[in-house]
């Protein structure tokens, strides 16, 4: 599985990727793996609106299970990618570049500290597999 470095990771499986005071926002190659064929993306925000952080972003259904997304930061939406609602498999193909979800304006950057680095993201994920 790919953990692009240069990203934080939440535990919750998104991934922020910072660009000056705006962030994209999407799910991990991890979660698209455990969710397996997604075939079904519902937004839970429309472009300006402000949302806290552990907010949900969206929801996403696979053959196998649903899912909610969460921010990992807080901010107010500046764009959400739509294509994802026509094409839900792109978050299995392309999680990171074609299946981004959101980008956002940051309220408080200090709030990514909390987030994991790309190694410590992929060492919680093995955690997890046990």
């Amino acid at each position: 599985m790919k953990t692009p470095q240069g990203l934080k990771y939440a535990k919750t499986d998104e991934w922020i990727k910072v660009e000056g005071d705006e962030a994209i926002i999407g799910i991990s190659d991890y979660a698209q793996d455990q969710l397996s064929d997604v075939v079904f993306v519902e937004f839970m925000v429309d472009e300006g609106d402000e949302v806290g952080k552990g907010d949900t972003l969206a929801t996403v259904e696979s053959v196998k299970a649903a899912a909610d997304v969460s921010f990992p930061a807080s901010g107010t939406i500046t764009a959400i990618n739509e294509d994802v609602v026509d094409a839900p498999e792109v978050l299995n193909s392309d999680p990171y570049q074609a299946g981004w979800l959101v980008k956002m304006k940051l309220d408080d950057p200090s709030e990514l500290e909390d987030l994991l680095d790309a190694d410590a993201y992929e060492a919680y994920n093995e955690e997890r597999e046990g």
